[in-house]
């Protein structure tokens, strides 16, 4: 184990007690730094999908791509876009729409036959920023990939040897904030065999607190 469930804890209490109070509610952030990893090597980079044990505090928003009765449960089930195929070529011509709406959603689900034209008409805004769909079998009811998504966390190194995700919010329970980052911490070690050789360092900090390091 990277880190002892109680140390983190601790630090996390610490970071929130370090922090003034803001007139927003603040995020609480995990930073990890690697080392000894060639990041021009696509497989020493980190791209994962984390779902937090105990929710972010506030939830993602997550945007489907659907038709006909999946569209209708993606309503129901109260996702932030639902999106026809017709949405699909109406956000193709017009690109700051697109960019708009990529950057407002944090995930998105589509089904799984509109993902070529999705690729081919929306990938070059989706691609880069990490928010390609996850695609669904047709005609199938996304509830339970938009439930899970909304406590999802999307840990992305690309060519850096450092990422940051969000574990919670400063007015959850240390305790809870605690179980999320150490669902983080698990995910780099399932990632690296050696992870105690490659984790530099781990910090937690509120949204504009001071960082404290744990490791």
């Amino acid at each position: 184990m990277l880190v002892e469930r109680s140390l983190l804890e601790e630090k996390i209490k610490e970071a929130v007690e370090k922090a003034k109070e803001r007139n927003f509610k603040e995020s609480v952030e995990i930073a990890v730094n690697l080392r000894n990893l060639d990041m021009k090597k696509p497989e020493n980079r980190i791209d994962q999908l984390v779902t937090l044990p105990k929710g972010l505090g506030k939830q993602r928003k997550v945007g489907v791509f659907a038709r006909g009765d999946t569209a209708l449960k993606a309503k129901e089930a109260k996702a932030d876009a639902v999106l026809s195929p017709e949405d699909i070529d109406e956000l193709a011509k017009n690109k700051r729409e697109a960019r708009k709406l990529v950057n407002r959603i944090h995930f998105f689900v589509a089904e799984a036959p509109l993902m070529p034209e999705i690729g081919k008409k929306l990938g070059p805004v989706l691609g880069p920023r990490g928010k390609m769909p996850q695609p669904i079998p047709p005609g199938s009811d996304p509830t339970p990939f938009i439930n899970r998504l909304r406590n999802s966390v999307r840990i992305r190194t690309r060519d850096k040897l450092t990422f940051h995700a969000p574990v919670g919010t400063r007015d959850m329970d240390p305790s809870d904030i605690a179980d999320n980052a150490l669902e983080i911490l698990k995910a780099v070690e399932s990632k690296y065999d050696n992870a105690q050789q490659v984790v530099k360092s781990v910090y937690v900090k509120t949204t504009m607190g001071p960082a404290v390091r744990v490791i």
